[in-house]
């Protein structure tokens, strides 16, 4: 079960004009956004990646506005996240066991971060309601590939409940109030 002391969320490529090309981007965005508040309300600390940002663009404002106070974004060539040694050093040096996933393409970067965080022995868990495609297809294939191999399906509801844990968090009314 996720935690809030040995977890992370990682926030993959959701940039420029692709983050609205996406199948359900407005949904996706949304889910998104409120998966990020709640890990930050929760002080679950954040890994923000942008693939090849001078070509694509920087992390969309719905998002990018609530990272400034956080840290910056890493930027990235390869689709495989964890093949960057910046993006390899923050995770370790973050010390964290467990690694929420959400952002595009879910068939591609997503699916390849995921795989190089399992192949290092990390726990993932994808959220299925906060990564998107071009394709819905695209969404499927890589959903049925996370669970074949291993990979803990969630969404945004059941990720942060299951990281407070109980209703008598401090926290707890302000999460109700991202999900209502």
């Amino acid at each position: 079960m996720l935690n809030v002391e040995y977890t992370g969320l990682i926030l993959v490529d959701v940039q420029g004009n692709l983050a609205r090309k996406v199948h359900e981007s407005e949904t996706t965005i949304k889910n998104i956004k409120n998966l990020l508040r709640g890990c930050q309300i929760l002080d679950v600390p954040v890994v923000w990646l942008e693939q090849n940002p001078e070509g694509l663009g920087g992390t969309i404002e719905e998002l990018s506005v609530h990272m400034k106070d956080n840290n910056e974004p890493i930027p990235k060539f390869y689709f495989n996240a964890m093949a960057e040694e910046a993006v390899e050093n923050r995770i370790k040096a973050l010390n964290k066991q467990n690694w929420i996933i959400c952002g595009i393409e879910a068939h591609i970067c997503v699916y390849q971060t995921v795989m190089g965080l399992l192949q290092r022995n990390y726990t993932v868990e994808v959220v299925a309601d906060a990564i998107s495609s071009r394709k819905k297809e695209n969404i499927d294939i890589a959903l049925s590939k996370f669970e074949r191999a291993g990979v803990g399906i969630t969404n945004v509801e059941m990720c942060l409940y299951e990281l407070m844990r109980t209703s008598q968090r401090k926290e707890f009314k302000e999460i109700l109030s991202l999900i209502k």
